[in-house]
């Protein structure tokens, strides 16, 4: 961690920068103010500076402690270990799980993974398939607001799903009469919501 204070600031010629970071981090004022000048202006300024002397120390050690938290979890050794693959499944809540599958299956397309359990969950629910990852569907209490949330779901968070011909999923949403905003980069991707406004985005990708 590099000092906090330099001589130039406490116009003195304590060497700081001789000392390792450690050291630095707990040099006491008592220590620097014996290298200052004594004038009365520079005891003055001494006397002053020493009187907020415990919170600069409090935020200091506040701060090498921030840096040495840093430092421990970029360094992880087991980091390596943990092998991510892929995204396994997105969590949708929904109000109503029929309305959620109308729109889920019958607009999109998507199939239901039957070999997912649903009796084994203390709610209604539905798996479905998204290549070869899914979407949990969960009929539970929604926290959050529906309204007031942003018009372009890029704006928000959301799930994005590739597919290989954003026009076509337009006609199908125009015939639905399901609302969606383009790609405000003008790469061709749709963003849309569910029944339960849960936002998604669908990008167009090469086969």
């Amino acid at each position: 961690m590099a000092a906090l204070f330099s001589s130039s600031i406490l116009g003195s010629s304590l060497p700081l920068s001789n000392l390792h970071s450690n050291e630095v981090n707990h040099v006491g004022f008592s220590t620097i103010f014996t290298s200052l000048p004594s004038s009365k202006s520079s005891q003055a300024n001494a006397r002053k500076f020493k009187s907020g002397s415990h919170s600069l120390v409090a935020k200091s050690e506040m701060c090498a402690q921030v840096d040495v938290s840093v430092k421990e979890s970029a360094t992880f050794d087991d980091i390596d270990g943990i092998g991510i693959v892929s995204i396994h499944h997105v969590g949708f809540l929904c109000e109503n799980l029929e309305r959620s599958l109308e729109f889920y299956q019958n607009v999109l397309g998507l199939e239901i993974n039957e070999a997912r359990p649903h009796d084994k969950l203390p709610y209604r629910g539905a798996w479905l398939w998204v290549g070869s990852e899914m979407i949990h569907l969960m009929e539970l209490p929604n926290p959050d607001p529906l309204t007031g949330r942003p018009e372009h779901g890029g704006r928000d968070r959301h799930a994005c799903i590739a597919i290989k011909d954003v026009s076509k999923l337009k006609k199908v949403l125009d015939k639905a009469g399901i609302a969606y905003t383009l790609s405000k980069s003008g790469r061709p991707a749709i963003f849309t919501r569910d029944p339960d406004a849960n936002a998604l985005e669908f990008t167009q990708v090469d086969s």
